[in-house]
């Protein structure tokens, strides 16, 4: 009983300051909630997709040709795709580089690293923008139709790809502000720079998440 007391304390007392919860810090618990929720939210929207599309009758829409891109009057399939996944994930790796000078408080390098890791968000979110023009416009795609087949591809798509984009979006929002902050010197008194791995696990997390979605709306 007394463990058990002592365990109920020390959880009350947690959830009561503003620095520790779940004996972490603060910030990066509650940003492992947020991200657990967003699981939630992506997995629904994923899980739905994977349902409309196996219980639909009407044919879905070939990826590869959809997705093509025209080059010299040939074809490339899923070239645009190809190039979003791969700066998507090389930002991971600016993203984890910035952490680690971070921690080392090379707030220059960690900073640059951070403003790289937004450019590339920024070259992801453009690529996304050119690819959402070309469906509506060239293609005829729409939330609520398809000229190329099962009409719920339109509202799928846009709906998860879109909000995904949003994240991206926040994200680079997000990675600057920080980076900014680095430059000013706001964390170098406190020495504390764990906001910079804070502002990664939700980089990471929106390079994982677009993974999934390459893996079943391009690849499948």
């Amino acid at each position: 009983m007394e463990v058990k007391s002592s365990g109920w304390r020390q959880l009350m007392n947690d959830w009561s300051a503003d620095r520790v919860a779940f004996q972490v810090s603060w910030g990066k618990a509650m940003m492992w909630i947020f991200l657990l929720s967003d699981t939630f939210i992506f997995s629904c929207f994923l899980v739905g997709y994977m349902t409309v599309r196996m219980s639909g009758t009407t044919p879905w829409p070939d990826p590869s040709i959809v997705f093509a891109l025209h080059i010299g009057g040939a074809e490339v399939p899923l070239l645009l795709i190809a190039i979003m996944t791969f700066v998507l994930i090389s930002s991971s790796g600016t993203m984890a580089m910035a952490v680690n000078f971070a921690y080392r408080r090379e707030r220059v390098r960690a900073a640059t690293l951070m403003l790289i890791t937004a450019g590339f968000g920024v070259a992801f979110v453009s690529m996304q923008v050119f690819e959402w023009t070309n469906l509506i416009v060239n293609e005829g795609v729409r939330p609520w139709g398809n000229a190329m087949g099962a009409p719920q591809f339109g509202a799928t798509f846009f709906m998860i790809t879109g909000f995904h984009g949003l994240h991206v979006t926040f994200g680079v929002i997000y990675l600057v502000t920080v980076a900014v902050r680095i430059l000013l010197g706001r964390y170098e008194r406190s020495g504390n720079y764990q906001i910079v791995e804070i502002a990664g696990l939700y980089w990471h997390f929106v390079d994982l998440v677009w993974v999934f979605i390459f893996a079943l709306f391009y690849l499948w």
